[in-house]
C-alpha cells in the first residue's frame, strides 16, 4: 500500500486527474493492463493516455529525470 500512496500522491501534487481500477474486483479490466503492459502482472501499471510508463518505479523514474511533466502535458 506504501508505494501505491506514493503515486497517488505524486500526481495529486501536480494537479493530475487519475483513475484508479481495482483489477483485483475487475477481471476483464486485469486482462486489458495485462495486455495493454506487454504481460506484465504487477500493479500498479500506469498509463498515460495511451503510453504505458510501467510500474512505481518507472514513474519515479520519470520524475527524477524530468521527463514525467512533459508526458503529462505539462510546459516546460
Amino acid at each position: 500500500p506504501f508505494k501505491v500512496w506514493t503515486e497517488e500522491a505524486e500526481l495529486q501534487a501536480k494537479g493530475v486527474a487519475f483513475d484508479e481500477i481495482d483489477v483485483d474486483v475487475d477481471l476483464e479490466r486485469e486482462r486489458e493492463m495485462i495486455q495493454r503492459s506487454g504481460g506484465r502482472l504487477t500493479v500498479p501499471q500506469i498509463f498515460i493516455e495511451d503510453h504505458h510508463v510501467g510500474g512505481s518505479d518507472e514513474l519515479h523514474e520519470l520524475e527524477r529525470r524530468g521527463e514525467l511533466d512533459r508526458l503529462l502535458g505539462f510546459q516546460s
